[in-house]
């Protein structure tokens, strides 16, 4: 017999990927129309919410039994959904054993617990693996990690972790702590500049990264990673979702990245 809730609502991609990959899908009545991982998904189910914005009205006619959301700017869509008697879960993980965790706890409330444990303990296997390569390196880069271009922000918690699984070390460690991306604006180019990242990881959610843009800011000419052409983008839903893609396509991109810039330095 199966246990947990039969109707599921997925406000973000995460959960979706994770039920997806612990063989229950069949729970999932909808689906976010960010979702591209699983890709079948998309196909599958129907797109119910945005980000910061859901279709309520359909939601409920889906009867979900329970609705798994992300952090407080999905807190105005859960307060509604809860007001209609809908029970909700929004999670607020922001690390990578967060992320483990939150596999975890999804699959244990779905009655999967032990598929999600096995599941967890396969991507911290993966990481783990990325560790002991990067280790093996001959030098390790300085990386800014730019999640958005007007204003600056830098990246949060388990992106500068995956940077330093896969190899590099992020310039802005003491901003990666801070949960909300507002706490981690830059007012201005100047601290990039002083902290002289050799690699420059750009992922704006929404829209495509530009090198050159980058590049040609005033006074970024200075720093090495624009010296040496080591702009990159990694695609916002290989980085920006705290869930597997995260600690699987996510970090290999970041890895291979990293492991090219230090191959350069070998000689």
């Amino acid at each position: 017999m199966s246990h947990g809730p039969r109707r599921i609502v997925c406000l973000t991609e995460e959960p979706t990927e994770v039920l997806y990959a612990l063989g229950e899908q069949d729970r999932i009545v909808g689906i976010s129309g960010f979702t591209v991982r699983p890709p079948q998904a998309r196909r599958e189910k129907p797109k119910v919410s945005a980000f910061t914005s859901a279709k309520i009205e359909r939601i409920l006619e889906l009867r979900p039994d329970f609705v798994v959301g992300f952090s407080d700017i999905q807190a105005d869509i859960a307060a509604t959904l809860v007001r209609h008697g809908v029970e909700v879960w929004i999670a607020n993980h922001r690390s990578v054993d967060g992320i483990l965790d939150y596999v975890r706890r999804l699959g244990a409330l779905v009655g999967a617990a032990p598929r999600a444990d096995a599941y967890a303990d396969s991507l911290q296997q993966g990481l783990d693996a990325v560790e002991r390569a990067a280790a093996m390196l001959p030098a390790r880069p300085r990386v800014y990690f730019e999640e958005w271009d007007e204003p600056l922000i830098t990246g949060i918690a388990w992106v500068a972790e995956l940077v330093r699984i896969a190899g590099g070390d992020d310039v802005f460690p003491e901003l990666s702590a801070e949960p909300l991306a507002r706490a981690r604006i830059l007012a201005d180019g100047a601290p990039v500049i002083a902290r002289a990242p050799d690699i420059i990881l750009g992922s704006w959610c929404g829209k495509k990264f530009r090198p050159e843009a980058v590049a040609a800011r005033p006074g970024w000419d200075a720093i090495p990673a624009v010296r040496d052409g080591e702009l990159h983008e990694i695609r916002s839903p290989l980085i920006l979702q705290p869930g597997p893609a995260a600690l699987t396509d996510g970090v290999q991109a970041i890895a291979t990245i990293i492991r090219r810039w230090a191959q350069t330095r070998r000689g």
